[in-house]
């Protein structure tokens, strides 16, 4: 039997705020323990054929509150979370969330949340933007879940439930299949009719140059002032300090950056800023 705290009120108080302290570590980790082997155990129950399947919700399925949470509390509250930027670095969608992410991908409640990002740019520009005339009015775009949807290739691995593999992702990227993210097309083309300047910065490499220039093409975008892509050893630590030295090297050359448009915190993260950022949706996958 382990014993936590003393049963008699009196000992209880001649313990030292020290001894309290190790006896809720020690606490801590006999219920880590626990919990460690609960797990197990069902882990064990499902392998024996017990007919059990454990998921997430095993965690955090009964609340303290005894209010309880469903597979879709839970799996909304991550995906909202994710573009809160409070769930970072992940390198797959959790298994328990697979169908509610997909099903959220071909929604139109997605197509919905996609168009209220080109509303919001629409509107910032009808209220802030003053063309300056001199051609240094500028605009950027990611590629990837910003113009062109990989959602295609996501679903042959089951929506980002099994960790992308960077060679089968080129080799659909070269397949230049991806279709055009509905309303950024119309919105990019709004932003070109105004006199800006596009600028596309996008983390593929430089080898995908012709294959993303064709998409872009089939897709219906056009008119862009420059594509930059990666080279195969350009010396940066990550996607967010390559897209930021882009923007500072714009910025160098005398371009206004009124705005950028991306579906990762990476593309619209470090300095210098534009004006307005604005992030598109996409609970897929994260790139820091």
């Amino acid at each position: 039997m382990i014993t936590l705290f003393p049963h008699n009120p009196a000992d209880r108080e001649k313990i030292t705020e020290g001894e309290k302290k190790e006896m809720g570590v020690k606490r801590d980790r006999t219920l880590l323990v626990l919990l460690l082997c609960l797990q197990s155990s069902l882990w064990l129950g499902t392998a024996l054929g017990e007919g059990y399947t454990w998921n997430i919700l095993d965690y955090f399925g009964r609340r303290r509150d005894g209010l309880g949470m469903s597979l879709k509390n839970y799996c909304e509250s991550w995906k909202l979370n994710v573009e809160l930027h409070n769930v970072r670095d992940f390198d797959e969608v959790p298994a328990e969330c697979v169908d509610i992410i997909s099903k959220y991908l071909s929604s139109s409640q997605f197509k919905a949340d996609v168009q209220r990002v080109a509303d919001e740019s629409t509107l910032f520009l009808t209220e802030a933007f003053a063309l300056g005339g001199d051609g240094k009015d500028a605009w950027i775009f990611d590629v990837d879940d910003t113009l062109l949807s990989n959602v295609p290739y996501y679903k042959k691995i089951n929506f980002g439930s099994l960790e992308a593999n960077r060679t089968s992702l080129e080799k659909w990227m070269d397949e230049r299949k991806a279709p055009a993210v509905e309303h950024m097309r119309d919105l990019y083309h709004e932003i070109r009719g105004r006199g800006l300047k596009i600028f596309i910065i996008s983390s593929r490499k430089e080898h995908l140059r012709d294959a993303t220039v064709n998409n872009l093409v089939k897709a219906g975008y056009r008119g862009w002032t420059e594509l930059i892509l990666r080279c195969d050893k350009d010396g940066y630590d990550g996607v967010k300090k390559f897209k930021a030295e882009q923007r500072k090297r714009l910025v160098s050359k005398g371009y206004r950056l009124w705005g950028v448009v991306g579906d990762q915190w990476s593309s619209l993260g470090g300095h210098p800023h534009a004006r307005r950022t604005f992030k598109i949706p996409n609970p897929m996958y994260y790139v820091a």
